[in-house]
């Protein structure tokens, strides 16, 4: 079982684990609006805990395909209340967020993780190696506005590939206490791109970083299977099994409940085991 210490904090996580989304957004594509009150999403983030989630991503910026950017501001006035109500050693927070500052806001008060979707950088680097924070950094071609416009690859797993072999280096000469690197489902690829990384997501293992799948609910299964947002838990399940199956460590979900019973008896089937 693996013992990390995330920012001052100590946590074992016996992966693959289950991280909740929780969108202090009004216009995230599945979950926008639901958690504004900075109680309602407090509560909601206990609730998953209690379902099962090892960690709880908190985001105040919609990075849904089409979104417009949100300022720092506004960003910070989302989180921080939900943020400073959070207790900091019962489970591990991890921040969602693209905006330097924010990151380094959430990290002042107590956030574990950084989640970037814009994929990080040596600025991002330093930081996390000086507070000791993880670190989950996500392929993403385009910006969120445009992203999905018309998403081109020549070979999108080499090329997926190649974005975080660039970022191998700095991540090895630093003493970071865990990163995981996140494919970009749905962040500028169409859907035969992301059944390609889906159906290869163990071509991303490596001694550098572990594994992140975040499929759940996205565009991908209405595509595949002509499902609306409120109807993908399927797809979202069958997902998450297999990409446990190809060797994730955390399977980022709105469905907390399902994603881990779903898990579990994937795991029992197949006579492996968490660790």
């Amino acid at each position: 079982m693996p013992d990390y210490v995330f920012n001052g904090t100590r946590f074992e996580l016996r992966h693959p684990v289950v991280m909740g989304i929780l969108n202090a957004t009004p216009d995230s594509f599945s979950d926008g609006g639901l958690h504004l009150d900075p109680r309602q999403a407090v509560n909601r983030a206990h609730e998953m805990v209690e379902q099962g989630a090892a960690i709880i991503d908190l985001g105040g910026e919609s990075t849904r395909p089409g979104s417009e950017p949100v300022s720092v501001k506004e960003e910070l006035n989302r989180i921080l209340p939900i943020l400073k109500a959070l207790p900091k050693d019962e489970f591990v927070i991890s921040i969602d967020s693209r905006n330097r500052e924010t990151q380094r806001v959430a990290i002042e008060e107590g956030t574990h993780l950084v989640n970037d979707v814009s994929g990080g950088n040596e600025e991002l680097f330093d930081l996390a190696e000086k507070r000791q924070v993880g670190l989950v950094l996500m392929h993403a071609q385009g910006d969120p506005r445009s992203m999905q416009d018309a998403p081109v690859y020549e070979d999108v797993l080499a090329e997926v590939r190649a974005f975080f072999d660039a970022k191998r280096e700095a991540i090895l000469r630093r003493n970071l206490p865990r990163v995981w690197i996140d494919p970009g489902i749905g962040f500028g690829k169409t859907l035969e791109h992301n059944l390609d990384l889906l159906r290869n997501l163990d071509r991303f293992a490596d001694s550098a970083w572990g594994v992140l799948l975040g499929a759940s609910r996205k565009s991908w299964i209405d595509k595949l299977c002509g499902a609306p947002v409120d109807q993908r838990l399927g797809g979202s399940l069958a997902a998450a099994v297999h990409a446990v199956s190809m060797g994730a460590e955390i399977i980022r979900a709105h469905d907390v409940r399902e994603t881990v019973q779903a898990i579990e008896v994937g795991l029992e089937l197949t006579g492996a085991s968490k660790n």
